[in-house]
């Protein structure tokens, strides 16, 4: 009783500041609201069913930081004037809800016990990109409306409408997308499937293609060092994706999809809710390409033919008089690709020099399960846990190279979440372990190791909704090869004035590189593999260890009546250690310590624009400054364009009564020139230049909802038909010493046309 007495005494005390504050600031010239106010009272429903305040609840006008928190009677005062008419309700523990306010009478609001696990909220109007004004980290929520903009078949092809994601081809063979984030590839990017670790170890080259298009339903792109609660890895961002919930999917769902290059895939969800409490989903994927295409007249395949079967199912319980909330997901995949010599055969060509060819074949199992419980009586008070276990089986070769991998992984992770005094002082804490064991097969030698770590974390979280909000947090982990060592990260928004967030955040990252996995397409290639041993713990090498520091500024106006936001970010990666991929000598490939200076310098403006109603206009500049200490000297990272435009436009008619629209989308990528590894120590022949050239490439789609149930659309893919004529390197002589199909900037396949529909039955 005393407790609660002494924090009745400090929250009278430091709204009485506050509202001594606000009077001194009345006279301010640059008081920007009128002096009217809304009072309202925030409550909650106990076990009695009856209603009880809610202290500590933050309450802001949506896209703005003018907001209050509630006393402990749950009331609040908050300034108005007519512009402002969507009110934001949020609590720990509870939904979020907007309320739309068109005068000041007295607002009596009742906050509903959250369902979700989900770790991101959003606190901006359901938009297809968004970002928050609020939050601390710099993160961008993309929703399912977003990704419907291009036929984004799986993960690795969801990222084409979005800026802040590079995507490009690895080799002239494979067909494997890979993506970059200030500068940096996947590796070096923390990919998480619900806040799990997912795309890691032997999943990096290819892990972003068995997850589905359509069973994402949101996902998060952070920039910077991410959460001390994922663990240690991030260092450039992080990419989490959330899946669809049985629960809340629809109870059928169908795509269809086919494409001119002869690609077909099917997607099914079937859901099924088991009982009050119970929900489950079946999801089937399957896609196949079975035509062998040459544009290029180079004797080579310009995509492989491939199969892939991808089974999830999932469950979901859901309990909110005790605040439980759980999931549990199977899935099972098969993935098999043939690239190579058109006229290469595996039934009688496999491992030979009749003709060079090459097969992927991928197995993978994976078993995931969260539980979340928010206490009903304290609902800032919740506890989760996460669990997974994965198996991965790759068998492959490449012309005379063989690759293979068995990984098995298990992860753990229990989070505990808090408030001290109010809502403005959140805390998380917990434990995580990993366990990762690798066993491949590089030719004829053979590499096992076991890694194991455990982990404790604290995190931190002030949030006054005016104007800071501040992400503390650090971990420290026991690695069996890494040893004990200590991940610090920060991040901070600070609101100087109206509709602005300026963010800076600054963390230490830490991991294994996996230099064989996560430079497969060095296998499609003469060149021989160099390890340049170090006495280090992973392949003779030392850990990579490198420090992220960002600055990012946040903007909206209106510009001619219209909605706009303006970002520029600034990122900059300093690399303690890096294991150097060295490509500059072309009959070689080289691995390494870094041994003097590497950094990844990334720079972006981007502009939305709302130019008139159902019309959204997004417009990007970025620039690159990625160099690396190679044994030859310092150079610019190969197949990094120093500077990238980008465009997208999307435009929908009104909805009819029928549910009835269209949907159109159109997106331009402009890249500059990249340079190419060196090549000139090859005969001339074999010579590339020094720099590729410039390219731009032209996406769109059109899209015909008949109803809520069917839709239909229509779409192309490099329209301009961009093709780079010459992407391998001696493929008349596919096993001699200067093959090598690394050397790709852009599109080969040229121009390729899709149609598709979907079918959803509530």
């Amino acid at each position: 009783m005393i407790d609660i007495t002494i924090q009745k005494f400090h929250t009278y005390y430091n709204r009485a500041i506050r509202r001594k504050l606000a009077l001194i600031l009345i006279i301010i010239p640059i008081f920007s609201f009128s002096q009217e106010k809304i009072n309202g009272m925030i409550m909650q429903v106990n076990e009695d069913g009856k209603h009880i305040p809610v202290i500590g609840a933050n309450v802001y006008w949506l896209n703005t930081t003018v907001g209050d928190v509630t006393d402990f009677d749950g009331k609040f005062t908050i300034p108005y004037k007519t512009d402002y008419k969507k009110l934001v309700v949020s609590y720990v523990g509870y939904k979020t809800d907007t309320l739309t306010v068109d005068n000041t009478d007295h607002i009596h609001h009742l906050l509903q016990p959250s369902s979700s696990l989900d770790e991101v909220v959003l606190t901006t109007r359901k938009q297809a990109t968004a970002r928050s004004y609020l939050q601390s980290q710099n993160i961008m929520n993309v929703s399912s409306d977003e990704l419907l903009k291009a036929a984004c078949c799986n993960l690795s092809e969801s990222f084409e409408t979005n800026p802040s994601i590079d995507v490009n081809f690895a080799d002239a063979v494979s067909g494997t997308r890979q993506i970059k984030m200030l500068g940096l590839t996947s590796p070096y990017i923390l990919i998480t499937t619900e806040n799990i670790p997912s795309i890691r170890g032997a999943s990096q080259a290819y892990g972003l293609s068995f997850i589905p298009g359509s069973w994402v339903e949101s996902i998060q792109i952070t920039k910077g060092a991410g959460s001390v609660v994922n663990g240690y890895e991030s260092i450039a961002g992080q990419i989490n994706t959330e899946l669809v919930k049985p629960r809340t999917d629809k109870s059928l769902f169908v795509n269809l999809y086919a494409g001119s290059n002869e690609r077909l895939e099917l997607n099914a969800h079937l859901n099924t809710k088991v009982s009050d409490k119970w929900d489950t989903g079946l999801y089937i994927h399957g896609n196949t390409h079975d035509k062998k295409h040459d544009i290029n007249d180079d004797g080579f395949m310009d995509m492989p033919i491939y199969n892939q079967i991808n089974i999830m199912n999932r469950w979901q319980y859901t309990n909110l008089e005790k605040g439980l909330v759980s999931f549990i997901n199977v899935k099972y995949l098969n993935d098999g690709k043939q690239s190579g010599q058109l006229d290469f055969d595996p039934e009688t060509d496999k491992l030979t020099t009749n003709a060079w060819g090459s097969e992927i074949d991928t197995q993978r199992f994976e078993a995931a399960a969260k539980f979340g419980y928010v206490d009903p009586e304290i609902p800032y008070r919740s506890l989760g846990v996460q669990s997974a276990f994965s198996w991965h089986e790759q068998e492959s070769y490449f012309g005379l190279n063989i690759y293979d991998i068995v990984h098995n992984s298990v992860y753990a992770n229990a989070m505990y979440n808090s408030i001290i005094s109010d809502s403005r002082h959140k805390i998380k804490t917990g434990l995580s372990y990993t366990y990762d064991h690798y066993k491949e097969l590089v030719n004829s030698t053979e590499y096992e190791r076991t890694e194991a770590s455990i982990g404790g974390f604290f995190e931190y979280n002030y949030d006054n909704l005016d104007k800071l909000n501040l992400t503390a947090g650090v971990r420290v982990d026991n690695h069996n090869l890494l040893g004990i060592f200590i991940t610090p990260r920060l991040h901070m928004r600070y609101t100087p004035w109206e509709k602005s967030a300026v963010r800076a955040s600054i963390g230490r990252g830490k991991r294994s590189a996996n230099i064989f996995t996560e430079n497969q397409n060095m296998f499609a290639t003469s060149r021989q593999i160099n390890i340049v041993n170090s006495g280090g713990d992973i392949y003779g090498l030392d850990p990579e260890i490198a420090w992220n520091y960002g600055v990012s500024f946040l903007q909206g106006f209106n510009l001619f009546g219209r909605k706009a936001d303006v970002t520029l970010d600034f990122y900059k990666t300093n690399f303690i250690n890096q294991v150097v991929v060295d490509y500059e000598n072309p009959q070689a490939v080289s691995f390494y310590n870094l041994d003097g200076e590497s950094f990844a310098n990334s720079f972006q403006l981007e502009l939305n624009y709302n130019v008139f109603s159902h019309f959204d206009l997004r417009l990007a500049y970025k620039y690159y400054n990625v160099k690396t200490q190679y044994q030859s000297g310092k150079l610019e990272k190969p197949l990094t364009a120093q500077n990238r435009l980008f465009a997208n436009a999307s435009y929908e008619t009104p909805v009819k009564p029928n549910g009835a629209n269209w949907k159109f989308d159109a997106t331009y990528n402009w890249l500059s020139e990249q340079r190419f590894s060196s090549t000139a120590a090859n005969p001339v022949a074999y010579q590339v230049s020094e720099y590729s050239p410039t390219f731009g490439t032209l996406n769109a789609q059109i899209t015909k909802v008949f109803s809520p149930k069917f839709e239909i659309y229509l779409g192309g893919e490099n329209i301009t038909d961009v093709r780079q004529d010459n992407p391998i390197v001696s493929p008349d002589d596919p096993f001699g010493s200067y093959f090598d199909t690394t050397f790709v900037y852009g599109p080969i396949f040229g121009s390729m046309y899709y149609a598709g529909l979907r079918f959803k039955v509530e």
